[in-house]
């Protein structure tokens, strides 16, 4: 087939490209930026902003299938900067998709569409959204859940995909922060650091999208039925911090704060960012304290029966991996430092 991913530059999106071309199909990338790397492998490079309905259409065109994974991901900002490109952008798509007859729309959607600021243990996708946010990335990306979910008919087959804590080689978000924390000593667990929480290594999470892609169809098992996707192996989340301390050489957090203290320390940091207009992110938010001291962990026995999907690799593999790449960068990193020689 021919398809466009949008975000095809960025963690996931990079990695459904390069499984999409491995299989033999066309492959299209729209994003903000600019890749000349995806360029060398085939793929055909738009530069467009997803608020840009036209630019949306353009990428659209003559495409058979669109895996929507573009996004403003984040704890902090103000609303109309997710609002953008989250909402309206998913808005554009769906029009877009319409206007060229695209007939399967992947959405890349979150778990945090449905945390309300407790434990979610083991709950399917049935259970319900909250009644309020306390912050804007899941509130858009609420809003363009149910818009995909709405926009699935006879012309346009849609499927959502909330693949959840996206982790492993090539990942620029979450490996990135937990290591930058621990090296600076900064990490505390929230909490006892007992409460499991899932995640997804991204091999599992890539191949998740290509199976919903193809079983996608008007009128088919899939068509506008939402999914929840991780590795199947809840583990307490200060194991799984301290496995990728480890992966990258650092010791393991020892020290810990209660929920009540971090969400207090959260509510003050977004009190003095919006007063005193304080560029850049708050370390704690009363979200992230909600996060890191609550367990969500999902049942994901629908995308095993609907999608066939199987996680290829464990987290214990995918740990090893990730061990592996990160002594691979540091070597090159090494590798490219200038030579001081002493004259």
């Amino acid at each position: 087939m021919k398809a466009l991913v949008t975000g095809g530059g960025g963690f996931l999106g990079r990695a459904i490209v390069e499984r999409l071309l491995a299989r033999g199909d066309q492959v299209r990338s729209f994003a903000r930026g600019d890749y000349p790397a995806l360029r060398e492998l085939g793929v055909q490079v738009i530069q467009g902003d997803l608020t840009d309905v036209a630019s949306v259409a353009d990428a659209c065109d003559g495409v058979d299938a669109v895996f929507h994974v573009a996004a403003k991901p984040g704890i902090w900002g103000s609303r109309d900067s997710f609002y953008g490109p989250n909402v309206v952008g998913t808005e554009n798509v769906i029009k877009s998709c319409r206007a060229h007859g695209v007939r399967r729309l992947v959405y890349t959607s979150s778990p945090s569409v449905v945390f309300g600021g407790t434990d979610l243990e083991g709950v399917n996708e049935d259970v319900a959204y909250p009644t309020r946010y306390h912050a804007h990335y899941p509130e858009t990306k609420a809003i363009a859940e149910r818009l995909v979910v709405a926009a699935n008919g006879p012309e346009l087959a849609t499927v959502s995909l909330r693949p959840h804590l996206i982790w492993g080689p090539g990942d620029n978000h979450l490996v990135p922060r937990i290591l930058a924390r621990g090296r600076a000593g900064k990490l505390r667990r929230v909490g006892a650091g007992t409460n499991k929480v899932d995640s997804i290594y991204i091999d599992n999470a890539a191949d998740a999208h290509l199976l919903a892609a193809d079983r996608l169809a008007p009128g088919s098992a899939v068509a506008g039925k939402i999914y929840f996707l991780s590795n199947g192996e809840p583990l307490e989340l200060s194991t799984l911090i301290n496995g990728i301390l480890a992966a990258g050489n650092l010791p393991p957090m020892q020290r810990s704060v209660s929920v009540g203290v971090a969400r207090l320390a959260g509510s003050c940091l977004e009190t003095a960012y919006r007063i005193f207009n304080i560029a850049g992110e708050p370390v704690m938010t009363r979200f992230l304290a909600e996060e890191l001291g609550t367990a969500h962990w999902f049942d994901i026995s629908q995308a095993r029966r609907d999608l066939g999907y199987a996680p290829r690799v464990t987290i214990e593999e995918g740990l090893k991996r990730l061990g592996r790449w990160l002594h691979a960068e540091r070597d090159c990193a090494s590798s490219a430092s200038p030579v001081k020689v002493k004259l």
